[in-house]
């Protein structure tokens, strides 16, 4: 089995488990090439379409193409899609830096999300090569009434065996992503032609890695606009995934801060 088949299997299996052991189960959908993939994947597991809710908790902040792209795939997808505003960024924790301030809206965006559907798993698309924090993270991660998340404190997981176990008022975070690389997002969207919002490909010497809110998302210099060029750039990169996002030149702890009340 060659590797992308082997990760859409587990992937697959991942969703499906999840599928089985919680309800109500939403997924996150943040309009990124990790998302669609997961979007993807979750329709071929279940026969076509996404059978539970995907969820946008909306900073208000994307770029115009992110909220076309929502518009023209929410449809074409034929997807159950819940969007909500998050609170504003005088509501955060005001011991934050600023680009940690802007991403804290959206914890506390999804925690008003959870509490107005009472989702008890939320299918979120992040990959342990992303950030060092997100390593720790385990494929069903328990987090507790609070949103509250340890990185000292996991279930173990070995041989694809899953703990369901909820603390009292938490949820459950499926990471069905988890073992894929950057590379290994753009092979697959390549193999299963998924779309991508234009904003990956180079324009003037420039392209984004990573799509977040536009005044916290630069773009870094690149060549690549095709998928092919993406691959083969990936190849011999040394910038970071996350280098065009501000919060990632803050203080270091900033995004352990995040994660551990509740951020993605």
């Amino acid at each position: 089995m060659d590797p992308l088949t082997r990760l859409e299997n587990r992937s697959i299996y991942i969703l499906r488990e999840a599928r089985r052991a919680f309800s109500p189960m939403g997924l996150l959908w943040s309009l990124g090439k990790d998302s669609n993939v997961m979007l993807h994947l979750a329709r071929k597991a279940f026969g076509g379409r996404v059978p539970f809710p995907a969820i946008h908790v909306d900073t208000g902040k994307k770029f115009p193409e992110m909220y076309a792209f929502r518009a023209e795939y929410g449809k074409k997808w034929d997807l159950d899609l819940i969007v909500r505003d998050c609170p504003p960024v005088a509501a955060t924790d005001e011991s934050l830096p600023p680009a940690g301030r802007s991403a804290a809206r959206k914890t506390a965006g999804l925690k008003n999300v959870l509490k107005e559907f009472g989702f008890k798993a939320l299918v979120a698309g992040i990959r342990r090569d992303e950030q060092a924090i997100r390593a720790k993270e385990r494929v069903f991660s328990p987090r507790d009434a609070s949103g509250a998340w340890s990185a000292r404190h996991h279930p173990p997981e070995f041989w694809d065996q899953f703990s369901t176990h909820l603390p009292q008022g938490g949820h459950m975070r499926i990471h069905p992503l988890l073992d894929w690389t950057e590379r290994d997002i753009w092979l697959y969207t390549k193999r299963e032609n998924i779309p991508v919002i234009d904003l990956y490909f180079a324009r003037d010497g420039q392209r984004f890695r990573s799509l977040g809110d536009q005044d916290i998302t630069n773009p870094v210099p690149s060549e690549a606009d095709t998928v092919d060029k993406i691959i083969a750039e990936l190849e011999h990169s040394r910038i970071a995934e996350r280098a065009g996002r501000a919060m990632g030149h803050e203080a270091e702890d900033t995004f352990e801060r995040l994660r551990s009340d509740g951020y993605l």
